[in-house]
């Protein structure tokens, strides 16, 4: 009995590091959609884009990450979760190396929609892999860390714009070898990409894929290593009934009765997709082109967009320490509470707005409290939609469905990004930023009845319990 705890110790270590390397996946996911916040200015000025281009030029990379994650559930049940994981890191260095050295607008778009395909079958993968190795106590936690990734990989590509524009001098002048700064803003995620695949092979398969696969024997070493002591049999046999080892899974089996899908997958997808219209990636896209309108340096901007990154990390730690405490059903709806006041209020500050000049500035105190309302909206977002909804995500669907069903639930995320991160430069110029952000509020009131409603509590509960 001694040896227990040391056991449950080693276990859990296991499968802390087991998932956090299949969450950079979502690192890449992060550093991919944001890096491109400190060149879009430059890339506009290089290539002479309209605001529709640039926009497009921002959001091409998820359509490519709609496609990416659509196929990807199908693909991991064929071939098995880890080598999906490598195929995608290798889509993502080949695209890193593109968009740094493109010649056109029009490459550009092709490298970006190339990773974006590398990003959305990471973004697939990581919920579902963590979810089926975690033990039930951890999973909450552990499927958290896609999230935390997600924000770090925020953090560190804008941190890396920063420190590329402030060494050139800003992101348009040249830095090494003839390169331009934002270029090199690019190029850098050769780094991480690379790492995803050499670990991403150091990893055991999923145990309920090896089982589809009718592999018991390998299923059972790798649940004996994340689990320890606990009755790996009697998991086993479950994971198999569920499961139907004979079937194979395919989007097929999503069809349901309520406009042509299960009522679960329809949950799955208006949760991804509520992650989106509320906003959060227009701060993260377009954070230092919005700071700039205020009337701040392109350096400054760029530091607060870091600022506000770190924030979104720090929050999301604290996350990880409630979610499997008070649920996630509370965490959402304390979220979409926070986030509908503080985007109410850069609403109103908009509207203050001085534009006698031809261009935006925010009269004081209004910037200030624009600042304070646009940090606080990172903090109820980070501590709650951004995990909460990768966590249920990973666990809420049946194995029967699940990496199918992620699939689509991720796409539908995906697609919702790509409209609001494309359609926000026109809408801003159309309609203004007050309207825009009042629109983004309105999102969050909606998801805060959605989830009244709608979403059901899963904490505690094992996978094998899940319905459709």
């Amino acid at each position: 009995m001694s040896g227990e705890p040391e056991e449950t110790q080693q276990t859990t270590g296991k499968a802390i590091l087991v998932a956090a390397v299949a969450a950079i996946g979502g690192f890449l996911f992060g550093f991919d959609t944001a890096v491109i916040n400190g060149a879009v200015d430059a890339i506009q000025h290089r290539f002479d884009l309209s605001a529709s281009v640039t926009g497009f030029a921002v959001a091409c990379a998820l359509i490519g990450s709609a496609v990416g994650a659509w196929f990807a559930g199908s693909v991991a049940d064929r071939i098995g979760r880890v080598r999906v994981m490598v195929i995608a890191a290798a889509v993502f260095t080949v695209s890193s190396l593109g968009a740094g050295l493109v010649v056109s607008v029009y490459d550009l778009i092709v490298w970006r929609f190339l990773g974006g395909i590398g990003v959305g079958i990471a973004s697939v993968i990581a919920p579902a892999y963590i979810a089926e190795i975690a033990p039930a106590h951890l999973r909450g936690r552990l499927g958290s860390l896609q999230q935390l990734a997600i924000v770090l990989g925020i953090f560190v590509s804008l941190l890396t714009d920063a420190f590329f524009a402030r060494t050139a001098g800003s992101a348009s002048e040249e830095l090494w070898l003839g390169l331009a700064a934002w270029r090199w803003m690019f190029l850098a995620g050769v780094i991480p990409a690379v790492a995803y695949g050499l670990l991403a092979l150091q990893i055991p398969e999923s145990p309920r894929f090896l089982m589809a696969r009718g592999k018991r024997i390998a299923a059972a070493k790798v649940l004996r290593q994340m689990l320890g002591r606990e009755d790996v049999e009697n998991r086993l046999d479950e994971i198999a009934r569920t499961m139907k080892e004979e079937h194979v899974p395919s989007l097929r089996d999503l069809r349901g009765p309520r406009f042509g899908l299960l009522g679960i997958v329809w949950v799955g997808i208006l949760l991804s997709m509520f992650q989106q219209l509320v906003g959060i990636n227009v701060i993260f896209y377009y954070s230092t082109t919005l700071w700039r309108s205020v009337g701040l340096s392109e350096t400054d901007a760029l530091s607060i967009s870091v600022v506000t990154s770190v924030t979104n990390v720090l929050v999301t730690i604290v996350a990880i320490s409630l979610v499997d405490r008070i649920g996630r059903r509370p965490l959402l709806l304390i979220g979409s509470f926070g986030m509908a006041v503080c985007l109410a209020m850069m609403a109103v500050c908009f509207t203050q707005g001085d534009t006698s000049t031809g261009q935006l500035r925010l009269l004081a105190p209004y910037g200030t409290l624009a600042l304070i309302a646009a940090n606080g909206y990172v903090v109820f977002f980070g501590v709650s939609w951004g995990p909460v909804v990768w966590v249920l995500l990973g666990e809420m669907f049946s194995n029967r469905i699940r990496a199918s069903a992620l699939a689509v639930a991720a796409a539908a995320q995906w697609a919702a990004n790509f409209v609001v991160t494309v359609s926000f430069p026109v809408l801003a110029g159309s309609v203004g930023l007050a309207v825009s952000y009042g629109l983004f509020a309105t999102f969050a009131v909606l998801s805060f009845v959605f989830v009244l409603r709608y979403v059901r509590e899963t904490r505690g509960k094992e996978l094998e319990d899940m319905v459709d």
